[in-house]
């Protein structure tokens, strides 16, 4: 979409409409911005939080919050039955729909919520630990205060309005913080997680309703309802789905190997979100309601927007994959110690499934803003038919690098080509954004093959085998990746602000 070179995803070279109001490109630049340092900011936090975590709690704690947790995210992806997508999207005045749409969030949540607390200990038992159901019922109720906010959120996002959201969810993230790790520090185990994410939900929720400015009131037009529906419910499933495959591993892994090799398997999870947690989550705040009205106004610069926008997403994840899958052993010791070493050998497989999950993610921003949903939902059921076999048989025959393996193999052979032929479908060009991808993929194994040569020659501590084989791979990442052109902006302006402090220091 639209906006300023360099500035992020969404990328076009339209420019304002001429009327004095912002294009669409700096609207989404600006909330892009900002959806990023928001969710740096808290990534960074819970980063920070995590190592405090798993300090004070053990692996059979994570575990059990790992359940807790898949039950949450399943359920807050379908909790407004795709009202928020809906709004978001919606092609007319805000005001003729918010009571509407505001009833059906409510009516949904309430439901879903209710269907959670009873089939709690079912969910808690298919996972393989029981004692994780009232873990379950305390965290899901989290839905009941994002079924009060569904619409006043969409309503910030669809006027790109991420400053405020960002400001919310970190005054929520404060209090998570401080709640969790008092509890744990206090013994109660699994529990601190749960309390605390409750706390963050409210406060944030609370603020959001405040700074949306949509009056609360309450209505139900049969006409509207339809529309809403018709475009939500599948976009709510193919969410739905999307983050049932994501957290499958947890449930197989439980199922199979208990809460102690399921609180390893989170660990290296929870690592390989790191970049999807930043950035799809702030690619997502801006793509929907960009890719929306870009299709609506410029089908050209819509299909140049989604190929630059899939190769900025690439550029951004390679590096990080790169450094994950050689550096694993020596990133999580560094970071959690050598007790959680189990959990390395799964984060090189699981930082495949990072890559492959930003991309079919992306690819279901991009049909949705399009208004084609139901596209989206039968990409991920096709992903879904044969990932949950997959997973079974490798978690069976290597554990939990077994299922690690499965996952990133799904995601590779089956995930990526699924997404690329529903987007051709859909008309978006597909050999471009593929030509596109080439150069950051040849960088890729180019700084793979150095990052591994350096670790092989280092042999030291933890933290000189990250510095200098990251480091390495890096550089070589950067030089054959990024245009010579912009190395050579870059390194002009650096040259120049050293220049002006070497000055300043003089005088």
């Amino acid at each position: 979409m639209a906006q300023q070179q360099g500035t992020g995803p969404l990328v076009t070279d339209q420019e304002g409409d001429g009327s004095g109001a912002p294009s669409i490109g700096r609207l989404a630049g600006r909330g892009l911005r900002w959806g990023l340092l928001g969710t740096l900011l808290t990534r960074a936090g819970s980063f920070l939080m995590g190592l405090v975590m798993a300090r004070l709690l053990g692996s059979e704690d994570f575990g059990l919050y790992a359940v807790a947790l898949a039950a949450m995210t399943i359920l807050m992806t379908v909790k407004d039955l795709g009202i928020m997508a809906a709004v978001v999207q919606w092609r007319g005045r805000l005001e003729d729909i918010a009571p509407t749409a505001t009833v059906l969030s409510f009516i949904s949540a309430i439901g879903l919520y209710l269907v959670f607390f009873t089939g709690a200990p079912y969910f808690a038992a298919l996972a393989g630990a029981e004692e994780a159901a009232p873990v379950v019922r305390l965290l899901t109720a989290v839905i009941l205060v994002e079924g009060f906010t569904a619409v006043r959120s969409a309503a910030l996002m669809r006027r790109f309005e991420q400053d405020k959201i960002t400001m919310a969810v970190g005054v929520g993230f404060l209090a998570n913080g401080t709640i969790a790790i008092t509890l744990a520090a206090q013994g109660a185990g699994a529990f601190s997680f749960a309390w605390g994410q409750v706390a963050a939900a409210v406060i944030a929720g609370s603020i959001m309703f405040r700074q949306a400015g949509l009056p609360l009131r309450l209505g139900l037009d049969r006409d509207v309802a339809v529309r809403l529906l018709k475009f939500g419910i599948p976009s709510a499933a193919a969410i739905g789905l999307e983050t049932m495959l994501m957290n499958a591993g947890y449930l197989v892994v439980g199922n199979i190997m208990g809460p102690v090799w399921l609180g390893y398997f989170l660990l290296a999870f929870n690592v390989s979100s790191w970049v999807p947690g930043v950035i799809g989550m702030a690619v997502r705040y801006v793509s929907i309601p960009g890719f929306s009205r870009l299709s609506e106004q410029d089908p050209d610069a819509f299909a140049e927007g989604v190929r630059r926008s899939a190769t900025l997403l690439l550029n951004a994840v390679l590096p990080v994959a790169m450094v994950m899958i050689v550096l694993s052993h020596p990133l999580i010791a560094f970071l959690y110690g050598e007790q959680w070493n189990y959990s390395a050998g799964v984060l090189r497989f699981l930082a495949v499934v990072m890559v492959t999950r930003m991309l079919t993610a992306f690819a279901l921003d991009v049909l949705t803003g399009q208004g084609n949903t139901k596209a989206g939902m039968w990409m991920n059921v096709g992903h879904g038919v044969l990932l949950i076999p997959i997973l079974i048989v490798g978690t069976r025959f290597d554990g939990i690098r077994g299922a690690a393996v499965g996952q990133a193999l799904a995601g590779v052979v089956v995930a990526l080509p699924i997404a690329a032929f529903m987007l051709r479908r859909c008309g978006v060009p597909i050999r471009p954004i593929a030509v596109s991808m080439l150069r950051p993929l040849w960088g890729f194994g180019c700084g793979l093959a150095v990052t591994a040569g350096v670790n092989w020659l280092v042999a030291g501590p933890a933290v000189a085998e990250l510095v200098l084989g990251s480091a390495a791979g890096l550089v070589v990442y950067v030089v054959l990746v990024v245009p010579r052109r912009r190395l050579r902006e870059v390194s002009g302006r650096a040259a120049g602000l050293l220049s002006r402090r070497l000055r300043l220091t003089r005088e």
